[in-house]
């Protein structure tokens, strides 16, 4: 395979506020894998949180170029041990490779990247819509103009304000209501504000601390009357095996865990382990997000709409209807250039 990147650089619409940032624009990476003349794409969305950058995820192409150089997308299982062997910290990185390569593969075959993995006839669950930080009349607006493509929406919270938010948000949603805090409490804090929270129905809690101790986020479940499920904490198999009861489901994103092979074992480990899964994303294109969207059938609940963020996506081909996320029926992860009619195009 001959390895080749550049920069994808993505706008939100807006700012786009989580509780320990401010997103507008996001420096995330296309990674094009060519092999018998076929390309393969992937997506390195990376985040400073977790150690990376455009300049870490350059830096960690360049040394494994060789070892993908060396090897076809048939030993995708072999070069991806080796490279979280080599790039143990480099998940965002790890995450293009593979994805690119699964994209080879269902362009090899013909066949999009659900159908190789056996799981066409299951739907996916519906997909939340997320509304970040603003004032509360803004989330109000928000909330409104979603209200006929959505049923579930979540809600970053953390800073302040949040029952003035959710005051306004269900005035206007009657839907599922999910709340996402991003690590932004402590434990006693954690449990006052969701108690407080508790009375507009939430079907559960990310993250209310920080990552780190399973036991502070066992101590929060313990606590409260809401579900709560880990994200910052979860990883990879080991850290969601670490969390078997203490949270009531984890978070699984390629971008965080290293690709689809790795967001299977996680998807696996946390079934085995009696832990519901939702399936979520960065802010990413339409590329980054399918690949996902193809494994959505394995989870029991998605926040797939990294894509619906941006001012414009340079990729398309994901479907949004009836509220759920649908893959591209194309071979490999299915998306194009937006404009483009090629399937291999890049």
């Amino acid at each position: 395979m001959q390895l080749s990147y550049a920069p994808l650089i993505l706008e939100t619409a807006g700012p786009f506020r989580m509780s320990r940032e401010k997103k507008r624009l996001c420096r995330n990476a296309l990674v094009r894998l060519e092999w018998e003349r076929l390309i393969g794409l992937g997506e390195a969305a990376s985040s400073r949180f977790y150690g990376e950058d455009a300049d870490t995820v350059s830096k960690a192409l360049e040394r494994v170029r060789p070892l993908i150089e060396g090897a076809s997308p048939l030993e995708g299982e072999r070069l991806g041990l080796e490279l979280a062997k080599r790039l143990p910290g480099d998940r965002s990185a790890r995450a293009a490779v593979d994805i690119a390569i699964w994209d080879l593969l269902g362009k090899q075959l013909g066949a999009p990247l659900y159908r190789l993995l056996g799981l066409a006839g299951i739907p996916p669950p519906p997909t939340s819509f997320t509304l970040g930080i603003s004032p509360p009349e803004e989330m109000r607006a928000r909330a409104e103009a979603v209200r006929g493509q959505f049923r579930v929406l979540k809600v970053k919270v953390g800073v302040s304000r949040e029952e003035d938010a959710l005051s306004a948000v269900r005035e206007v949603w009657g839907g599922p209501l999910r709340i996402d805090a991003n690590g932004a409490w402590g434990p006693e804090e954690a449990i006052v504000r969701i108690r407080a929270l508790e009375r507009f129905g939430l079907e559960f809690v990310e993250q209310p601390v920080p990552p780190g101790d399973p036991d502070v986020l066992a101590r929060v479940r313990e606590a409260v009357g809401v579900p709560v499920f880990a994200d910052e904490s979860a990883l990879s198999p080991e850290d969601i095996y670490a969390l078997a009861g203490k949270v009531d489901g984890v978070v699984v994103k390629l971008a965080k865990s290293g690709g689809v092979r790795t967001a299977l074992r996680a998807i696996a480990t946390a079934k085995a382990c009696g832990l519901k899964v939702m399936l979520g994303c960065m802010v990413e294109s339409s590329l980054g997000i399918a690949a996902a969207v193809h494994l959505s059938p394995l989870a029991d609940y998605t926040d797939l709409d990294g894509h619906l963020l941006l001012a414009q996506d340079p990729f398309e081909g994901v479907v949004l209807r009836d509220g759920r996320m649908l893959p591209p029926e194309g071979p490999g992860l299915g998306v194009r250039r937006r404009g483009s009619s090629g399937r291999s195009s890049a």
